[in-house]
């Protein structure tokens, strides 16, 4: 006869003595797995981030659409304070996305979060998400978060006005690229994403902040897979596509292909980018072959890339301090 342990939660304060100086710290370190959870790829943007008097705890994109995310929690139940608080920071940074985290929510908080995302318009969505530290025994703990609101996809689309309905083309590009976000995530695991969007690009986070892989559609009737470089200093940039593109040999023989070195001089990012041709206008089987395409280079370009980024993301780190 199996015999089981017991399952016990640990209270948060156990674990993280203080919200601001324990939690915050750790939630913006993990912000990818909380990712994980919602089916965003979450890349943290600033911490403390003010508005007015107030300061939101994290600020962040979801790199696939572009979308501001703001993030507050508390290491107690829901209260008043912090679902205006909540307000005020999407209302000050415009975010499309607002999550909740707290050790429980309150049935009143549960429902203005609920009332929110029916009220609101479609692309605007509101989480609530509880947090727990679980136990089986003696074991380590393990933490685990747990979204209790959260939007109503199909009510919202009911409600959506018809001058706000995407174009035929648009609507082709999210059904490639939703596709294209199964199969990287549930087949080879490169992507927390879950949702298409009616664009004609998707990015996914390196690992690296400020530096992407993409895949897009590109003018010329041309598709691209991209490593994308914009760390928010154009010298950094530079810096780190020119240590990349002295191991430019060793790069294009693992990749398999020539690549199209783009420094962007013009512009404060660089890119490094694979092309061939296609429009989201072909045929079925075309499109099929552009998928295999893009997912296939993705994951090259990742192989390739993750374990030189982390070297020479340190070697300019340090070249700038010793200048400094």
């Amino acid at each position: 006869m199996t015999s089981f342990g017991t399952l016990k939660k640990i209270n948060l304060r156990n674990i993280w003595p203080n919200e601001a100086s324990n939690f915050t710290p750790w939630l913006a370190e993990n912000i990818e797995e909380l990712g994980k959870v919602l089916g965003m790829e979450l890349e943290l943007q600033r911490r403390e981030a003010d508005v007015g008097d107030f300061s939101l705890d994290l600020l962040a994109t979801d790199l696939g659409t572009n979308r501001t995310v703001v993030i507050e929690n508390q290491l107690t139940a829901t209260d008043h304070d912090h679902l205006g608080k909540l307000i005020t920071y999407a209302s000050g940074f415009d975010a499309s996305v607002v999550i909740w985290l707290s050790e429980s929510i309150r049935e009143e908080h549960r429902q203005s979060l609920e009332w929110l995302n029916q009220r609101t318009d479609s692309d605007t969505e509101f989480f609530g998400v509880v947090v727990e530290v679980l136990q089986i025994d003696d074991s380590k703990p393990a933490y685990n978060f747990k979204p209790v609101v959260f939007p109503n996809e199909w009510r919202k689309s009911k409600r959506r006005p018809s001058s706000g309905q995407v174009s035929e083309k648009m609507e082709a590009y999210r059904v490639y690229f939703q596709e294209l976000l199964d199969v990287l995530r549930e087949k080879h695991k490169f992507t927390n994403a879950r949702k298409g969007q009616p664009q004609s690009w998707y990015t996914f986070s390196s690992g690296y902040s400020g530096i992407y892989y993409g895949a897009c559609f590109a003018l010329g009737n041309r598709a691209r897979v991209e490593l994308y470089i914009d760390q928010g200093d154009a010298d950094k940039n530079k810096a780190l596509f020119d240590l990349l593109f002295q191991d430019k040999a060793n790069i294009e023989s693992e990749i398999g292909n020539a690549l199209e070195w783009e420094r962007l001089d013009d512009k404060r990012s660089s890119r490094i980018a694979l092309y061939t041709s296609g429009t989201i206008e072909s045929n079925t089987e075309t499109k099929n072959q552009l998928q295999n395409w893009m997912i296939d280079n993705l994951l090259k370009f990742k192989k390739v890339f993750h374990n030189r980024l982390k070297k020479l993301l340190n070697e300019v780190n340090k070249t700038r301090e010793r200048s400094s």
